[in-house]
This record gives structure tokens, sequence and C-alpha cells, in this order.
């Protein structure tokens, strides 16, 4: 028999919510109409099901923990095998997402002293079980559930669970020890919404978009393709999160000097792909957007790609 633990997490629970996830705030009071009819999708063809609402990080790892595979002889906590128990996470916000995916990594990625024989030379952490999304907003076309173009409604997320048909995604480890499953936005607005420039060290692999001189109005770290505009500015030219590589680009307002009518000011967009980026603020705080959370740095902040690390059940 099919088992399914369907995850909700509380509001207001401190980084696995509240201003961890993105501030769902009333959004994700529980238990909610979708994860009950989903719920009662499940049993009805027959699946075990458990609803979980999680208010700590602890919670969630709990409930990871039955995903846990047998012993190693290496002593490595990792994940089992495919089997029986699948997982739903109710999420009302892309963060929500993200915050169990980020205690995913944590539970079963090998510390660098422990690294196995096993672990493909190009990732940190082996392939983490696959989890079906469950949108709490189903209107909102703009979350990542929609942009992968999963199932969204409660019986068609039932659905795709029982089958067990799996999509292997890219994600995006960064060394503030949490994950990126869309993009990431630096830089600020001001109170009416403009850009503010900031200045920074930008590098692709070995491709150097902003040696940290020039003012840059935006910075777009992509692994999908929710972050490809910025004020009706084309940033990321196709947001791939299975091609194993990261796209970035950053928007530098350039002085064009036109002939017998002075200057003129336009916005150049630089572009670049590889397996990791990283930014280097000149001076100050840089405000950033991850994954829909918001944050600051004033320190060099990288982020690399590890390709097909996580799995989503797909129709």
């Amino acid at each position: 028999m099919i088992e399914v633990v369907l995850l909700s997490l509380a509001e207001g629970s401190g980084d696995s919510c509240g201003s961890g996830c993105g501030g769902c705030n009333t959004a994700c009071a529980t238990p909610r109409t979708p994860v009950l009819a989903c719920a009662d999708a499940l049993r009805e063809a027959g699946a075990r099901v458990e609803t979980v609402t999680a208010g700590s990080d602890q919670e969630i790892d709990a409930v990871l923990a039955r995903f846990d595979g047998p012993a190693r002889p290496d002593g490595l906590t990792w994940p089992a095998p495919a089997s029986d128990l699948r997982l739903v996470v109710a999420s009302a916000t892309d963060g929500q997402l993200r915050a169990v995916m980020r205690r995913m990594v944590r539970r079963w990625a090998p510390p660098p002293s422990k690294r196995p024989a096993d672990l493909a030379a190009s990732r940190t952490v082996p392939d983490l079980p696959p989890l079906a999304i469950l949108p709490l907003d189903p209107g909102n076309r703009a979350d990542l559930a929609a942009q992968l173009g999963l199932p969204r409604t409660p019986a068609e997320v039932a659905q795709a669970v029982l089958t067990g048909a799996t999509r292997r995604l890219d994600l995006l480890r960064n060394d503030g020890g949490s994950v990126t499953l869309d993009g990431a936005l630096l830089g600020g607005a001001d109170d009416n919404g403009a850009a503010v420039p900031w200045r920074g060290r930008v590098e692709v692999d070995d491709n150097v978009l902003s040696a940290g001189e020039e003012p840059i109005l935006a910075c777009v770290i992509g692994n999908g393709g929710g972050y490809a505009e910025f004020d009706g500015l084309r940033l990321l030219a196709d947001g791939d999160p299975a091609d194993g590589r990261v796209e970035v680009a950053v928007a530098v307002p350039v002085v064009v000097k036109q002939r017998f009518k002075g200057t003129r000011v336009r916005v150049e967009v630089r572009r670049a792909r590889g397996r990791a980026v990283s930014v280097l603020p000149r001076e100050g705080e840089l405000q950033f957007l991850d994954d829909g959370v918001a944050g600051a740095t004033s320190r060099k902040r990288s982020w690399w790609t590890e390709a097909g690390a996580w799995a989503v059940y797909a129709a």
C-alpha cells in the first residue's frame, strides 16, 4: 500500500515559515481546503495518508527522518531508494517549499570530510527523495509549480503521487547554508519602486559580468524562469531548471552619446551561464530576494548548481 505524508507548514514557525518563507501570514492557516481535498482523493484511491503541520525545523526533520535509508557502513544518513512512502508538500509560497528542501539538504548532504565514493563527483548531495507540490493558492500562476507545468488541483496532485512518475530538477546551493529552487534577485528599490544602483563584482565561472566599478541596476540568478523580468526589462534569456547550469544576468546603465543630441542612458543586459556564480558587494549591504524570501548580505555570496538533485512527482 502506498503511504503518503502530506506536510504543511504552520504560520509563524520561524525559518520554516513566517519570515523564513517570505511571510505568508494567514495564507497558510491549517487545515486548508486543498490539503483536505488532496488527502480525501488519496484515501479514495486506496492510499494511507497522514497529514502533518510542522511548526519548526525540528518538526520538518521528524517527517524527513521517515525517508532515511538503511544504516550505512560509513555512518552517513542517506535517503532511502524508491519506496511506497511518498511526500506531498502543501505550500502557500515558494519560500515554504524552499524551507523543506533546505532541511532535506541539511539532513542528507555529507560533510566534506566524509564524502562517500558513491556520491557523483559533480554533486555535494545525493539524489533527494521526490515530492509533490500542492499549491495552497491554485490561482497563483507565477509560482514554481506553475512554471514547471506541474499538477495544481488536489485531485491532479493525488493522481501524480499515485502514478509515481518523477521529473528530476537542478538545485542551487549557496554558501549561506540555504538553497534556491527558482531564482534570486539582487538589488534594492526605493519607495517609488525604482531600482537603487549598487556596485559589486559578479562572476559566472571565469566570466566577469561586472568588475565592481560600474553601477548595477539589478542582478538575477536564475535556476528557473520566475525571475526573468525586472521592472519590465527581460533579464534571463531562458530559464531551464534541468540543464545543469545557472543563468545569470546583470542590468547596467550605459551612457550613449548622440551626435547633435547630447547623451542618453540605455540599459545593457549582460548574460552568462555556468556551474557557479559569485557576487561580492563593493560596499554596504546588498538587498536580495531569494525564492521570494528577503535578505541582505555585505559579504561575498556564491551559488552553485547541483544538477538533478531534487525531483517532483509529475503528471
